[in-house]
Order: C-alpha cells, then structure tokens, then sequence
C-alpha cells in the first residue's frame, strides 16, 4: 500500500481541514480493508484488490466528455462538473439553487462523517481524501424544471467524491448523478440527501465507468416529514460494482421509492445492499431491484428493511429479480425483514432464473428469430426499470443500455 499510502500522505499535508481528515485516515489505517470473513463482504473480490497501484489525485486532470455525457449536459437545465473528486464547475446561476463546495467533513445527519460510518472503511476513506462537498440546496418552496447533472469524471487512478443535497420545505428537483471513466481506477463516491418536509426529489444515479474499474458506493437519503425521494440506480460498468442505498424515514409520512438495477457481462461482479429503515409512522418504502447477468458474471443483492418499534402502520415492500443469461452466470439474492413493531404492512420476494422458455416459443412461433426474441425479452425486463426515468433523459439512457444489451452473448440453459 505504499504508493496509495505515499500519495494520500501528500495530499492531506495540504488540505484546509487536514486535522479531521488525518483522524479519519488514522481509522481507516487502524481498522484496514475488508475481508471477505466480513459477512457483508463475503461475495466481493477482496483478494484482487490492490491499493498499491492507485495514487490520490492532487489535482484534476483533463479529458474530452464521452458523447453520451455531452448529450446528457444539453438535456439538463444545470450541469456541475466533478473531476477526479474536485468540484471543477459549479454550473450557471439558477434561481432557487445554490452550488457550494464545503471543505468540512459534516454528515446530513448532523455529526460528523467520521462518526455517521464509522463502520464502513471506504466510507472513511471518502472522508479521508475526498477534495471537498459538493454541495446543492434547492430553497423552500422551489421547483426546478430541468434536471440537474452531476458529472462525475474520473480520469486519475482513483476518485472519491462526495456529493450532498439538501431540499427546502415544499421544494422539488430531479438530479442525475453520472459516473465515466475509471480506467483501471478506485472510485468511491459517498453522497447524502436531506429532503425536508413535503419536498419531493427525483434521483437517478447512472454508473458506466470503465469495465477495468473499482466502484464502492455508498448513498443515504434522510426524510422528513412527508418528504419523498424516487431513486433509480444504474449501474453497467465497473469489474466489481458495490452500490449500497440507504434511506432513513425520519417523519412521518416519509416515502421512499427505490429501483436499482445492473446487467453484468464478462466476469463483472455487481454487489447491491439496500437498507429502508422506517423510524416514524406511517411511512413507505417500495424497493424493487432487477438485473441480468451473462458470461461468468455474478451479482449479489442483499436487502434489510427495518422497522423501529413505534413505526405505526408502515408499509413497506421488497422485490428482487435476476436473469441468467450464461449457465455460467451466478445470482444470489438475500431478502431480509427487522420489524420491531406489530401494526404494519411489509412484504420481500425474490426469483432467479434463465429467460423463460415459453415466451421464447411464443416470440418464435410468431416469426421473430430466437436471437430477437431474446434481445426483446431481456429489454422487457429492464423496461419497467427505465420507464419512469424523466422525460429528458428516459429516451438517452433506454438508447444507451440497449446499445450494451446488443453486446451481451445470451446462452440458452
């Protein structure tokens, strides 16, 4: 770990807030990286990550966009640009939303972030070498037409951004977090969401780094009164996807929607932890996750919902799905339910399986070749995933994904 733990020395001497950060890398030095003896990190490829060939950027560097995040930008009514972690635009000046980048390491939670995931060691290492907060707040009572684009780029060897929004009482937003590059990289993105009472915010996280890439991600949305956050999570590349998303129904009335889904190819492994914790009553909670893996890849969704004695009449549902397009290809799927309160509503389901063979005859018995057959049943599958993506982007990202899922080699069981 010597030239991550070199690189990272130098890139702490020089930050504003270097006594809190040096706290933070001193807990993640003491505490080290997982194992895979960690019940949550017994699927993960630990053994082949190796610190040694990242270094901490000091500065951002250069690169021309892809043409899909081009695309993205024109569609967007404010565009903020994050590079290898440092917030290098912060956009035109809208009115109702204001860009900061904060220097601080303070959670949405109230303390500090070291304190807030204490637990997680990528999480301390964002806390560590995250440049700075990019940070959005959206006033009281603004509504926001267009959507806002963050564009992560990550053009360095690694790359930790950090990303909180916070919306006013009565506020509404649609944001799209977007994540490129990575090249043979170590990205950690760590982002929070404080939606205030009756506000309402539309979130959708795309992930299309390089396939060589490391993706840890971690993101947690905080709700308050009936406040309601739709995120959709997406992620395509990256040789080992780890996404966990959490949301905290702090209020009652808080409701939280929550789809995420991947599609795996080569020997990609995409990790998905989710956790709705409902502390007041009567809130919601509604997670469906679908995703498809090919070739030898492999996925594992672990969900928990939990419910906090005194969460009166929640309801709260979880749903898993996951194709097998390779008799190679793995899919576990680890539905999980905490309820410490009786009057309340909560479901889990979950499936894996190859494509079903009697919709293939049918698509066949109708004319459509089997190679098309299982091209439009496998972008059934992922439709009701894209469906509800705005109207600005649902076009660019279905284009997108179906461009990949033209790719992938589907081999019948």
């Amino acid at each position: 770990m010597n030239n991550f733990a070199d690189s990272a020395s130098s890139f702490l001497h020089d930050r504003p807030d270097a006594a809190a950060r040096q706290l933070a890398w001193a807990a993640f030095e003491a505490a080290g990286l997982p194992t895979t003896d960690d019940e949550v990190w017994r699927y993960a490829p630990l053994k082949e990550l190796e610190l040694g060939r990242f270094d901490v950027a000091v500065q951002p560097s250069n690169r021309p966009d892809s043409p899909f995040a081009a695309q993205l930008c024109e569609r967007a009514g404010l565009v903020v640009r994050v590079v290898d972690g440092f917030c290098t635009s912060t956009g035109a000046p809208t009115d109702g939303v204001e860009v900061d980048i904060d220097e601080s390491t303070g959670s949405l939670a109230g303390s500090t972030l070291l304190e807030r995931y204490e637990s997680d060691t990528f999480a301390i290492l964002n806390t560590a070498l995250a440049p700075a907060t990019t940070l959005i707040r959206i006033a009281d009572g603004v509504n926001v037409d267009k959507p806002i684009v963050v564009l992560n780029l990550s053009n360095s060897t690694s790359s930790f951004s950090r990303t909180q929004i916070q919306l006013g009482r009565g506020s509404s937003a649609t944001v799209v977090e977007y994540f490129e590059g990575g090249a043979d990289a170590l990205v950690v993105p760590l982002s929070e969401y404080l939606i205030g009472d009756n506000a309402a915010l539309q979130l959708i996280t795309y992930q299309r780094l390089d396939q060589s890439a490391w993706h840890v991600a971690r993101t947690t949305g905080f709700l308050r009164r009936d406040a309601r956050l739709r995120q959709a999570v997406i992620g395509i590349g990256a040789h080992y996807n780890r996404s966990r998303n959490d949301a905290e129904m702090l209020d009652a009335g808080a409701e939280n929607e929550l789809r995420t889904t991947f599609l795996g190819s080569g020997r990609q492994v995409h990790d998905f932890r989710t956790h709705q914790l409902h502390i007041a009553p009567r809130t919601r909670s509604t997670l469906l996750s679908k995703g498809a893996v090919a070739d030898e890849s492999r996925s594992v969704y672990t969900g928990l919902i939990e419910i906090e004695k005194g969460a009166k009449r929640t309801d709260a549902r979880q749903t898993n799905h996951n194709l097998l397009l390779s008799p190679a290809a793995h899919a576990d799927s680890v539905p999980n339910l905490d309820i410490r309160e009786n009057d309340v509503m909560c479901a889990h389901a979950s499936s894996v399986g190859p494509l079903d063979e009697l919709q293939r005859w049918y698509l066949e018995s109708r004319g459509v070749s089997r190679e098309d057959a299982e091209r439009l049943m496998i972008q059934g599958f992922f439709y009701e995933m894209l469906a509800n993506l705005p109207t600005e982007l649902a076009e660019l990202v279905e284009r997108d994904v179906t461009s990949v899922l033209a790719a992938v080699n589907v081999v019948a069981p």
